[in-house]
């Protein structure tokens, strides 16, 4: 069980990683949480490496990887703070469409009567979501593994070096970083066994970027 101050550091180290490409540092870990000094991040990143939530890469700056995710917010309180917490969450929620697999290969929008999904509204922010099943290990040294739930933010218009979700071709659907320069368009994935693929701009359609991903275990 994590305490609310170890849970908080954990999201955020994930949700900067999942927006950045890179981890916080520990000063902005420190300011995150309102910390007077960096020593309370040093032990909270011990204890989560201790849980396996996260580890350190080697030679890495930055070098935090974050393992899982809490299946709930597990934060140690008394039994009626944790009742009124859960109603809270159980009214904070949104539905959205669930694709599945099948949008691996399939055009999203081609994907009939899709499953739904109910997501924290805290891992959304405006504009139209949508969820996908992934398939692969391709983006695995991000903490993206086969089996995961990835939140997606319908867009076209992403800063280079986001998490997207690319269509190929008008038929291939592929969850990459992307990189634009000028008429070349490279799809890089987080897995040194995969190549980098680079296209011209005209095959390659995005579909949204990642904002968030849930994780069940069984």
């Amino acid at each position: 069980m994590l305490t609310k101050k170890q849970y908080d550091l954990l999201i955020y180290i994930n949700e900067s990683f999942l927006k950045n490409g890179v981890c916080p540092s520990y000063e902005e870990m420190r300011i995150h949480l309102g910390l007077h000094s960096k020593s309370g991040i040093h032990r909270m990143v011990r204890a989560l490496e201790e849980r396996r939530f996260i580890r350190h890469l080697p030679n890495r700056a930055r070098a935090l990887e974050v393992l899982a995710l809490p299946k709930e917010k597990c934060i140690k309180m008394p039994k009626k703070a944790s009742n009124i917490l859960k109603d809270v969450a159980n009214d904070n929620v949104i539905e959205i469409p669930l694709y599945g697999k099948i949008a691996c290969g399939t055009p999203i929008e081609a994907v009939r009567n899709p499953d739904t999904i109910n997501v924290p509204s805290q891992m959304m922010g405006s504009g139209e979501h949508y969820a996908l099943t992934v398939e692969g290990d391709s983006m695995k040294d991000i903490g993206i593994i086969d089996g995961d739930t990835v939140i997606i933010k319908r867009t076209q218009h992403v800063p280079n070096g986001t998490v997207v979700v690319a269509l190929v071709d008008g038929y291939e659907v592929t969850l990459k970083r992307i990189q634009v320069n000028g008429n070349r368009v490279l799809l890089i994935p987080e897995n040194n066994e995969y190549e980098i693929r680079t296209l011209d701009s005209s095959r390659v359609e995005i579909q949204g970027q990642l904002v968030g991903l849930m994780r069940q275990y069984h």
